[in-house]
């Protein structure tokens, strides 16, 4: 009994032993394979911050975009600043160039000469592209001469341009109101432009007569003057005999022909008023000039002759109204209360080279000597109805030279 209860012991220590001795190589392989532990309080707290890195950077993401768009409104402000700043910049330093011009210092009496020519403008060929290129190809010196026609006026365009044919002056170019003249043009080989189609301008431009029509041309002139072009309007009475640029001083805003016969009513005058009532102050002293012909002008690419052609077409598109008058009203009327006059400064041509059809058939043709010695650049037949009778015989006369062409006219119209 002994010896059994000896053996059992032995086998229940045994098996304790064994299993002492696997809890102690488990340990070991646990030991080896997971060395901090199952439960490791490190682990937790790399997870935590992997979940935060992660909410971070979403967090980070959205500030980012929120900086970047306040950024950028606030680079477009500063864009915006530097832009009005620039155009101040450049208005101070244009302020003080004038400031400079007019604080010179003046020089000795009787040389003082004031400016009179003003900057011309930056042209601009965004304006009308289709005339810019029409203009490149035509233009001599940045100048044209520039004619309004339509079917009604042609008889007259066909002696203006044989005139300017026979002078081989290539920079003259014809504003076609209507198909007809455009035809015309393009089977005599003369420069021609045709608007685009235009709904207040066409209604005159292709029914209108000789007065109807030359009130359009202030219209028409602007877009030139916008693309840098010195422009020579000549109305389509006219008859030229020399090339007219070889006698422009381009000192002005403006340079017209006079409607004035001789050289006081021409150049200007003083006419002296007389109102006996008024006793001892009975003369009251005037200035009088005859107008500028609104037929026959050149203008400068200037502020100042834009403005006159806006001004000018302003009016006559609100009343009825003679061009010529309101041309010479802007041009000459003062600044006064309630009205601010235009700053363009003018010249008028010389009678005698620019000449109207008064001074011929009432002076030039009655005098032996001037027959002989004064050679017109023009001839506008301004004063006469008979317009292409007399323009035929100018041409008879000055080229052909028929010395008895001019003799037949009357001096006014009967």
């Amino acid at each position: 009994m002994a010896s059994r209860r000896d053996r059992t012991q032995q086998l229940r220590g045994s098996r304790i032993a064994i299993a002492i001795l696997v809890g102690i190589i488990i340990g070991c392989i646990c030991a080896v394979m997971f060395p901090n532990g199952f439960f490791n309080s490190n682990s937790s707290l790399t997870v935590n911050e992997h979940v935060q890195v992660e909410s971070s950077s979403c967090e980070s993401s959205k500030t980012l975009k929120s900086d970047f768009a306040s950024l950028s409104e606030k680079n477009n402000k500063l864009k915006k600043q530097i832009k009005e700043l620039t155009e101040k910049l450049r208005l101070a330093e244009q302020g003080s160039s004038d400031n400079a011009r007019k604080q010179i210092k003046p020089g000795p009496f009787g040389t003082v000469k004031s400016l009179r020519t003003n900057p011309t403008i930056l042209s601009d060929e965004s304006v009308n592209p289709r005339l810019a290129k029409i203009l490149k190809n035509i233009a001599v010196d940045k100048e044209v001469i520039v004619a309004l026609a339509n079917a009604n006026v042609k008889a007259m365009l066909e002696v203006q341009i044989a005139s300017v044919k026979r002078l081989t002056i290539k920079n003259y170019l014809v504003v076609a109101l209507d198909d007809y003249i455009e035809s015309f043009c393009k089977q005599n080989g003369v420069a021609y432009y045709k608007r685009d189609p235009d709904k207040d301008v066409d209604a005159v431009g292709k029914t209108g007569g000789n007065h109807a029509v030359s009130g359009l041309k202030f219209r028409v002139l602007r877009e030139f003057l916008q693309l840098g072009y010195g422009v020579l309007l000549s109305d389509v009475d006219i008859v030229f005999l020399q090339n007219p640029f070889k006698h422009l001083y381009r000192d002005s805003d403006v340079e017209s022909m006079s409607d004035g016969h001789s050289n006081l009513t021409a150049y200007g005058f003083n006419d002296v008023f007389d109102e006996p009532s008024m006793g001892w102050a009975r003369y009251a002293h005037t200035m009088r000039i005859w107008v500028f012909n609104s037929g026959f002008f050149y203008l400068r690419p200037t502020v100042p002759s834009i403005e006159l052609l806006d001004r000018v077409a302003e009016r006559l598109s609100k009343a009825k109204l003679w061009d010529q008058a309101v041309f010479n009203e802007e041009l000459f009327y003062p600044s006064r209360p309630g009205y601010a006059g235009l700053h363009a400064s003018k010249r008028v041509m010389d009678m005698y080279e620019f000449m109207n059809s008064k001074v011929l058939f009432k002076t030039v043709r009655k005098d032996e000597e001037m027959r002989k010695k004064v050679r017109p650049v023009i001839v506008h037949v301004n004063y006469h109805p008979d317009k292409l009778d007399r323009m035929r015989a100018v041409v008879e006369f000055y080229v052909n030279g028929k010395q008895d062409a001019l003799d037949s006219f009357p001096d006014g119209s009967e």
